[in-house]
């Protein structure tokens, strides 16, 4: 079988026939509606979001399908604190934004591909962007609440 892979980032349900997913269809006899189509279906659950998406071609036969990736946590951790961007000087200017410990706890039970051994350690990866875009975490800076975990004051939110 001979595939064609197609990597692209789109956001969720908002796939379109422009560029890049069109002018790298096009030459294969792909009809493009129908990827766009699929795409935007396997992706309307992360309306708003930025997801990673590739199309998987068979050349042969004309056939596809599509892999939906997860969410980058940045794009997430946007959503949730209702903010446009990250902003990195926001610890010598102010946060922009802040999210809930209970929102980042529930992103990482569903996170696969975490460094993290195990939820808290991954809570603390989370913790980091939310840090490093300039968020606040319950209002606090999140290296507070980083401690906060290292000491076990949040472990009733970590059970399964």
């Amino acid at each position: 079988m001979s595939e064609k892979v197609i990597k692209l980032m789109v956001e969720g349900g908002k796939a379109s026939g422009g560029p890049p997913l069109g002018p790298a269809l096009g030459p294969m006899g792909i009809n493009i509606q129908e990827v766009v189509n699929a795409i935007n279906e396997a992706t309307k659950a992360f309306a708003g979001l930025s997801v990673p998406v590739n199309v998987v071609i068979d050349t042969k036969t004309k056939s596809f399908t599509i892999e939906v990736g997860a969410p980058p946590t940045s794009q997430i951790l946007k959503q949730k604190a209702g903010v446009e961007k990250g902003h990195g000087k926001a610890w010598k200017e102010g946060s922009i934004g802040n999210v809930s410990l209970k929102d980042i706890v529930e992103m990482a039970k569903g996170k696969s591909n975490s460094l993290g051994k195990n939820v808290k350690a991954t809570v603390k990866e989370i913790i980091g962007t939310a840090l490093s875009m300039g968020l606040t975490v319950e209002g606090k800076n999140p290296r507070e609440v980083q401690r906060e975990i290292d000491e076990n004051k949040h472990d009733s939110l970590f059970a399964a």
